[in-house]
């Protein structure tokens, strides 16, 4: 019997599962709605509505008078979503590769305004780093690296960062016990925000990936 949550968003996360499993393929047609209450042991409603979930997010098809039909295997999941189901080393690999091209596009394309909005984000980040506050030096690192992300120019850039930030503030909250990485790494990323400064978009890069390697 399935627990907590509701039902219906319950069986909704084992059908995907299931879907992306090969268990329900493509094009296949899913058993009659007696079958999945018994499959599942919810109750109708539960099952209908676990089915309009996976309508609404694209992985399944219902035909009046026919049958429910799996249409997709991977359905069109909003972005935040699959940040959710993803596992956190892939997250942090995805941010690295990103972060790589940002940094390079934000010396092309930063403003003096963007550059007003990074000093004052660094210099939060080193104030709270030496005043060993953990979490506010974690939140100004991140808040620091989204206005370069910002500067970059590249509005789906920009927002994918912003989307994985929140998974990457739980990892840094979780991996580091003080502020000890941050009080190191703070002239590094002073060097980061001169050469974003300069636009010397080969060595803004080198520097990032010498960043990556220490936080």
């Amino acid at each position: 019997m399935i627990k907590k949550k509701s039902l219906a968003q319950e069986v909704a996360d084992i059908m995907r599962e299931k879907i992306k499993g090969g268990e329900f393929p493509l094009d296949a047609q899913l058993p009659t709605e007696p079958a999945l209450m018994e499959l599942f042991q919810v109750g109708r409603s539960s099952i209908r509505e676990a089915i309009k979930i996976l309508v609404n997010s694209g992985f399944l098809l219902v035909h009046q008078g026919v049958g429910t039909f799996v249409v997709n295997i991977h359905g069109n999941e909003p972005l935040d979503s699959k940040f959710e189901k993803a596992q956190l080393s892939e997250i942090l690999e995805v941010r690295q590769l990103l972060e790589i091209r940002i940094v390079e596009k934000a010396a092309e394309n930063r403003t003096e305004k963007d550059l007003k909005i990074m000093r004052s984000k660094l210099a939060e980040r080193k104030l709270y780093a030496d005043l060993g506050d953990m979490d506010r030096c974690i939140h100004k690192d991140i808040e620091f690296h989204q206005a370069i992300a910002e500067a970059s120019g590249n509005s789906i850039l920009a927002e994918l960062y912003r989307e994985s930030s929140a998974y990457v503030l739980k990892s840094f909250l979780k991996q580091y016990k003080n502020t000890k990485p941050f009080v190191d790494s703070q002239d590094i990323h002073a060097l980061l925000l001169r050469n974003i400064e300069k636009q010397d978009v080969k060595a803004t890069g080198k520097t990032l990936k010498k960043i990556i390697g220490i936080i």
